[in-house]
């Protein structure tokens, strides 16, 4: 088995255990795991952790401090990863990962690009406009790449996801500031 796929596999499990521990806690504190992911070398590794609010406002620097500590805390008593490594929180942002099956139906009507562990129809890269979820798979309608072409609509099965992320686009950002906005109102209202 090649070194690459090894380590990847076991990155993949740690990513897996920590995201198993860290969960219910972040949770109970009002936020959503979107993802972790840990990267670097052996000497010079990174855990990202990656969440939202429960609540819909967007994630705060406060926000990533208090994540951060309490996780911290969580991580030194668990001790998942054998060597030294920097932690980093931060919130999903705009043209976010899709990590799981409920952002693919949140998402829907938003460009994405997808990339497939294995070939659907000769290719594993597509990139498209969100059409929901149907069961355990994800509609996805390609954006025609010649002039001429008309677009296709598929699905996939989330499991054969290895990576996705919106696409920054006018309606996206549009959609953000709206959202924004909104809560904005809805916390002012709140305090009043």
């Amino acid at each position: 088995m090649p070194k690459r796929f090894l380590k990847e596999q076991k990155s993949m499990a740690v990513s897996d255990r920590i995201a198993e521990l860290i969960t219910p806690t972040l949770e109970s504190m009002g936020y959503e795991l979107v993802r972790v992911h840990v990267s670097g070398g052996r000497n010079n590794q990174t855990l990202q952790i990656m969440a939202e609010r429960q609540d819909g406002n967007a994630v705060t620097v406060d926000d990533c401090e208090t994540i951060s500590h309490t996780v911290s805390a969580q991580l030194d008593v668990a001790d998942p990863i054998a060597s030294a490594y920097s932690l980093e929180v931060s919130s999903p942002g705009i043209d976010r990962p899709l990590t799981r099956l409920k952002d693919y139906q949140r998402f829907a009507g938003f460009e994405a690009k997808l990339q497939l562990l294995q070939p659907h129809d000769g290719r594993r890269n597509f990139r498209g406009i969100l059409r929901g979820v149907e069961g355990k798979d994800v509609a996805l309608e390609t954006v025609p790449e010649k002039k001429g072409e008309s677009p296709a609509k598929f699905t996939v099965p989330f499991a054969t996801i290895d990576q996705a992320k919106l696409v920054m686009t006018d309606a996206l950002l549009k959609a953000a500031q709206e959202n924004r906005k909104t809560n904005n109102q809805e916390t002012e209202n709140q305090a009043q």
